[in-house]
């Protein structure tokens, strides 16, 4: 039998497809860029790298307090409609951060209640950030063929790279060129594009056959599936654990400011760095897929990931910090493919929003509440001692998790895709 010959482009031949690609564009670089121009504000307030840490605990406090309920939400509901009005949440989010950075508006306001108000709308994002992963991930699934899920989660994680490129950079060269406040402005604007956007994908169908089954037995129906999955549980496990304790990125203000003296453009050109990193992998493993042998590579790229973010930590020259985050993307961006396909492949239709709930719960609020725990080491341990303890248990993590999961290790996606191309 001939061997197929891959096709790098696959899922961009599905239009839905991409305008979701423009929409999670939009919405990764809004999102992005607004974490950052918030977190320079903030410490330009404090000049504490501790309230760096609490901006991630406002954000990841609703977050995964509510991430369950939003799967079971998602679950039962059209995801079309549901992103629209998550996107619209963000906007209003986004547009009260703009209002708080504008002198006029706040007029002689008292710096505390500027910050409490700024945390304030943060947690309130938090709320909204708990819908919209599930929501994605569930709509993503709609819109292309199974076979190729593997090559649309590649294009789909290149263009949350992108975003998180290109949302960084511009922050660090907005901030000094048209202020915060501006900026915020921009990042509303670019809201209104996604929810514009989206518009243009039709209404798709609910797959979950339980409609209006009861909360806490859809839940724990969830909880279930991923506990009892011991691959997806592994890679869910691992890549919480890395980025829970290689969230340096957090400090960047610090090191901007503090360290490595290089001001607003410098903290772009870092802040960018690894998602640079990422999206060259990204785009590359379109060409040259990872399927094979996927098990050790997750758990290669999240061991150098780790040793990354010890170089960055021990440097002290601009250019060497660059490299050590430029390295440190691509490895993450490795690992984010891997997961990514795992979860995509391994989950019933009708459970994904609740998969992608507890998704978040593990991965994507540990890197808000790996700000939190960066901030606070920084704080006890001093800014330098914090990012090289936490690349340290990063490695630990990745050892313990290789040893305890040999099916983790031996995993080998391509017998999920012949599976997949079977039935279909």
């Amino acid at each position: 039998m001939e061997k197929k010959k891959n096709d790098p482009y696959a899922a961009l031949r599905f239009r839905e497809f991409n305008i979701f690609l423009l929409v999670r564009f939009a919405m990764v670089f809004a999102w992005s860029m607004q974490f950052v121009v918030i977190e320079w504000q903030v410490y330009s307030i404090t000049k504490d790298p501790f309230s760096l840490g609490i901006i991630g605990l406002m954000e990841v406090i609703p977050a995964v307090s509510l991430a369950l309920f939003a799967g079971h939400v998602v679950d039962q509901k059209e995801k079309k409609g549901l992103l629209l009005k998550c996107i619209l949440g963000f906007s209003v989010i986004s547009f009260g951060l703009f209002l708080i950075t504008w002198p006029e508006v706040i007029g002689d306001w008292s710096q505390n209640t500027v910050l409490y108000t700024i945390y304030a709308l943060v947690f309130l994002g938090g709320v909204v950030r708990s819908f919209i992963g599930p929501t994605i991930f569930s709509l993503f699934s709609l819109l292309v063929p199974k076979k190729i899920y593997p090559n649309a989660a590649t294009w789909s994680s290149s263009v949350w790279q992108m975003g998180a490129v290109v949302g960084p950079a511009i922050a660090g060269f907005a901030i000094n060129w048209i202020g915060v406040h501006w900026s915020m402005c921009f990042v509303f604007a670019c809201s209104l594009v996604a929810f514009l956007s989206l518009t243009q994908i039709p209404k798709k169908p609910i797959l979950n056959t339980k409609i209006g089954e009861p909360v806490f037995k859809s839940l724990k129906e969830g909880l279930n599936f991923v506990f009892s999955t011991k691959i997806i549980l592994g890679a869910l496990t691992l890549d919480m654990f890395a980025v829970l304790f290689g969230g340096a990125v957090a400090l960047l203000p610090v090191f901007a400011q503090d360290i490595l003296k290089v001001g607003p453009e410098g903290f772009g050109v870092l802040r960018a760095a690894p998602a640079v990193g990422a999206l060259i992998i990204m785009f590359t493993s379109a060409y040259f897929p990872l399927n094979k042998n996927a098990g050790y590579k997750l758990l290669g790229a999240i061991f150098a990931f780790g040793c990354c973010i010890i170089l960055f930590g021990v440097s002290t020259w601009f250019w060497v910090s660059v490299i050590a985050l430029f390295l440190s993307g691509i490895t993450d961006g490795i690992s984010m493919i891997i997961r990514q396909t795992i979860l995509q492949l391994r989950t019933p239709d009708e459970m994904r929003g609740r998969v992608a709930s507890v998704n978040s719960m593990f991965v994507g609020s540990s890197n808000e509440l790996g700000a939190f725990e960066s901030g606070l080491t920084a704080k006890l341990m001093g800014t330098v001692t914090a990012v090289i303890f936490g690349g340290s248990m990063t490695l630990i993590t990745v050892v313990s998790t290789g040893a305890l999961l040999p099916s983790l290790r031996k995993l080998d996606l391509r017998k999920d895709l012949e599976e997949h191309e079977l039935k279909e």
